[in-house]
């Protein structure tokens, strides 16, 4: 902001984040691919193979026709982001007759990655180039952690530090030309993980009305400098309930027109900076939230490294070490009334050689509705890279080839901050408006197993959050115990007897939200928490 399995106890619980990544289609029904698109060529996903021989007998393949496009490929989203840096490899097999080629032209397929999101994919895009022999079926590898690749961007970086790739082009005897070629493609397979995030760790769900949980949240009101905020901001940050309240499951931060005093000086706005009393190395920090609206109101959630020198701030007196650039700041969201439904979001660190003077990386995307609907703004941490989204679309990966204490102070804990600031460019017109955040919740990495969790705990819950479907897996010293779901105003919703080691309820009918399991044994009353999608 400045210039699978699945453990809940309460206030945790586990979910997998990030699952396998597995692109592949047999074109026989064993696909996880609904999305093959033709460009500039004729294409069939469902065609006879005319060459059962060799190491490809199966009946379908992909027929791919370039009977003259410029342009001519095949393509398909794959509804993810590949994570290149732990599974690099796409492989395939194809078959092109000579009989189907005009021209003399080199015979070869590309596969390439693009970023399907971009207003321009082609600008993102990476390309592998592999010879292919005519008249028979091969099996062609694309490594992008070993082979020679191009990026049509050479500014790009290295394909395994990026994790915007979500479409895949297929491309047979290159493009810019108007030669024939047929070729039968078939098999087609990816298969890798993303960064597991699968703990619930720390959340604030906003369940209680009136103030702000004092526990999760510490008000920053201390003008850092004596007499204003940086960037020129008008207001006062205050710790009064009336600008961070929480009313029916939602904290609500109010930016208002008023006079008020404090420190001795006198502003005419006041809003909330709330800092987390949680601090944390990697993970998954998502919030779902509402934004603000008006010229002038400048709404953010972001973070601070843990280590960082500011008069006022929570961590400070106990672990402040370092001074703003050099402690980091990620900004998972910002947004400026006057650039309304433009979502932004920036990494700042220490320019090379100076530690006291910043520099950043930002990008920005379009999302109607902001202010009149609840989003996601995600950020997902690892050693690697910074990666940002908006309900689940990337438009910012940080991953700097050389990590240092100037380009990467990303090392080490940091904290949340949510806020809206005001600006000089707010309207006369303006009296007030709020940031509404639904949730906050931070996820990590962790390996869990169901023994293990069970010598520890009595009950497991998976998946959690759910959909659907909650499955209940518990040490037989559980069994016959008597079991309460109730909503979080008390109501009892479902009451059964604990008679199996795993137990499936049904949910369908309950509506998104947070509920508490009670479980009375022999051991006494326990209670878990599980939230409703």
């Amino acid at each position: 902001m400045r210039n699978v399995i699945c453990l809940t106890i309460l206030f945790s619980s586990s979910l997998f984040y990030s699952q396998v990544q597995i692109s592949q289609d047999n074109f026989e029904g064993n696909s996880t691919i609904n999305s093959w698109f033709g460009d500039n060529c004729g294409m069939n996903t469902n065609f006879i193979n005319p060459y059962q021989i060799g190491i490809n007998t199966s009946p379908k393949v992909l027929k791919y026709s370039d009977i003259g496009g410029l342009y001519a490929n095949v393509r398909f989203d794959a509804g993810f982001n590949y994570n290149l840096n732990t599974s690099s490899v796409f492989t395939l097999k194809i078959y092109v007759p000579s009989i189907g080629i005009t021209g003399a032209l080199t015979n070869q397929i590309s596969l390439k990655l693009q970023n399907g999101s971009a207003i321009s994919p082609w600008v993102t895009q990476c390309e592998i180039i592999k010879p292919i022999v005519l008249n028979q079926w091969q099996t062609i590898t694309f490594n992008f952690a070993s082979d020679p690749f191009i990026n049509l961007d050479p500014t790009s970086q290295n394909p395994l530090y990026r994790s915007d790739f979500n479409r895949v082009i297929l491309q047979v005897n290159g493009e810019n030309n108007i030669s024939q070629v047929t070729a039968y493609i078939d098999d087609f397979y990816y298969s890798g993980a993303a960064t597991i995030f699968n703990t619930l760790v720390w959340s604030d769900e906003f369940e209680t009305n009136g103030g702000i949980n004092t526990t999760k949240w510490f008000p920053q009101t201390q003008l850092p400098n004596g007499n204003s905020w940086y960037n020129g901001e008008l207001q006062h940050y205050t710790n009064r309930q009336i600008n961070s309240t929480i009313s029916n499951g939602i904290l609500s931060i109010v930016a208002k027109r008023e006079t008020f005093t404090d420190q001795g000086k006198t502003k005419q706005f006041t809003s909330a900076r709330l800092n987390s009393k949680f601090s944390f190395k990697y993970g998954r920090v998502e919030v779902r939230a509402k934004l603000p609206i008006g010229a002038g109101t400048w709404p953010a959630i972001w973070m601070l490294g843990k280590n960082i020198i500011e008069p006022g701030s929570y961590w400070t007196s106990t672990f402040g070490t370092a001074s703003w650039p050099a402690c980091g700041e990620i900004d998972i969201m910002e947004h400026w009334g006057t650039n309304q439904n433009v979502v932004s979001s920036a990494v700042h660190h220490p320019i090379n050689g100076n530690l006291s003077v910043g520099e950043y990386v930002s990008n920005a995307q379009n999302k109607p509705g902001v202010s009149t609907d609840f989003h996601i703004y995600a950020l997902e941490w690892d050693a690697q890279r910074l990666t940002f989204s908006v309900d689940g679309i990337n438009h910012l990966t940080y991953s700097p080839s050389v990590k240092n204490q100037y380009t990467w102070p990303f090392n080490a804990e940091q904290y949340i901050l949510l806020n809206v600031a005001i600006e000089p460019s707010v309207t006369l017109g303006f009296v007030q408006s709020a940031m509404d955040i639904d949730y906050v919740r931070v996820y990590q990495q962790t390996a869990l197993e169901t023994t293990n969790l069970l010598k520890e705990n009595n009950l497991v819950l998976f998946p959690n959050p759910v959909s659907d479907e909650l499955t209940l897996k518990i040490n037989g010293n559980l069994l016959g115990a008597n079991v309460s779901i109730s909503s979080l105003l008390g109501q009892e919703l479902d009451t059964f007897i604990l008679n199996s080691e795993e137990t499936t309820l049904n949910l369908t009918h309950y509506q998104r939200g947070i509920y508490i399991i009670k479980v009375n044994s022999q051991a006494g009353i326990q209670n878990y928490k599980f939230i409703k999608k």
